[in-house]
């Protein structure tokens, strides 16, 4: 009945397990960015789901579930593994002689996929790596993002298993900072050199012939080839374009949504203006603090996400395989 989650909130400060008691309560934790990450995000939602066909009364079952089911999808909008994961679960329960029983089964089954389709995409993405690259990420698609080794960080991961020299240049990623907190604080982990750098720097560590590649992750990509990633990966995608250097989507086919005919279809996420206003830390007594750091009497506008144009794109690295960002591309690699 009870999900465990890792606290990313409180990461790097402190390690904490968070124990989700029932869907609501896993709902706060999705909302809350307990749990973030489209692999992590999809993987939750649907032990949510699986929690809701436990909790449902027999009398209004499936009108429980029903309601639990948007409940669920309100958390957060642009993630296309959260829709794909109350979907799956909740399909195959309510055409199952045993709901609660496939609920459960189904939700497993998810996050095991989760895993092993973000161990091949790091096999894909390793070939392209060499000794000695230097590699810039944006946001953090690593294991705390997915269920296991990630999508942008897991051809990283590879690489440094098979004795590969690499170095990291990671964006902060504001407002949230999940470069500077997450994927430093699992580079750290996995003992590969890395440096934080603020967001706008990478341009300039571009135009001085220090990124020879860029990997990103992604929380939909749309049936073109457009990409919704951390807010803030467009620009990123528009300097590759400029100084010619290779720009690569991370995801599995789960986060493609041919739904979303193109990037303008995909919904954006607008989260609460505290997010820019105040900025969490730990204080010299290593106590979790927040600050102000902006002026309180400004508007503030706080997108989560942006869409690059396939355009932009170099490729997308797969569990399938690295494919164009094209329509035919992805229509072709579904249909295998």
């Amino acid at each position: 009945k009870y999900v465990f989650l890792i606290n990313q909130n409180l990461l790097p400060f402190k390690f904490n397990i968070f124990t989700s008691k029932n869907h609501k309560s896993t709902c706060y934790a999705i909302k809350n960015m307990i749990v973030r990450g489209a692999g992590a995000i999809g993987a939750a939602a649907g032990f949510a789901m699986a929690q809701a066909f436990l909790e449902a009364p027999k009398r209004g079952f499936f009108k429980f579930v029903e309601t639990a089911k948007k409940r669920i999808e309100n958390t957060r909008p642009t993630a296309q593994n959260l829709f794909y994961a109350t979907n799956k679960v909740f399909y195959s329960a309510i055409n199952s002689e045993k709901p609660v029983k496939t609920a459960i089964e189904t939700a497993q089954k998810i996050a095991d996929e989760d895993a092993h389709n973000c161990k091949l995409i790091g096999e894909f993405g390793n070939k392209l790596i060499k000794s000695g690259m230097r590699i810039e990420t944006h946001c953090n698609a690593g294991w705390l993002a997915f269920v296991d080794y990630g999508t942008a960080l897991s051809p990283i991961y590879t690489a440094n298993m098979k004795g590969k020299d690499i170095f990291v240049y990671v964006d902060e990623t504001r407002p949230r900072n999940q470069g500077g907190r997450l994927t430093a604080w699992e580079l750290e982990n996995e003992k590969i050199r890395h440096s934080i750098i603020v967001d706008n720097a990478g341009a300039y560590f571009m135009s001085k012939n220090m990124i020879d590649i860029i990997i990103v992750g992604s929380d939909r990509i749309a049936a073109n080839g457009d990409v919704a990633n951390k807010i803030g990966t467009f620009e990123k995608a528009i300097c590759a374009k400029e100084f010619g250097i290779p720009f690569y989507v991370a995801a599995p086919t789960t986060t493609i949504d041919l739904n979303c005919k193109c990037g303008a279809d995909i919904p954006i996420e607008e989260r609460d203006k505290n997010e820019i206003l105040y900025q969490s830390g730990v204080s010299d007594k290593f106590k979790l603090t927040k600050v102000m750091i902006a002026n309180p009497k400004s508007g503030i506008l706080n997108p989560a996400f942006d869409i690059t144009p396939a355009k932009y794109i170099t490729g997308i690295i797969t569990e399938k395989g690295i494919i164009k960002p094209s329509r035919n591309s992805i229509q072709k690699l579904l249909a295998n």
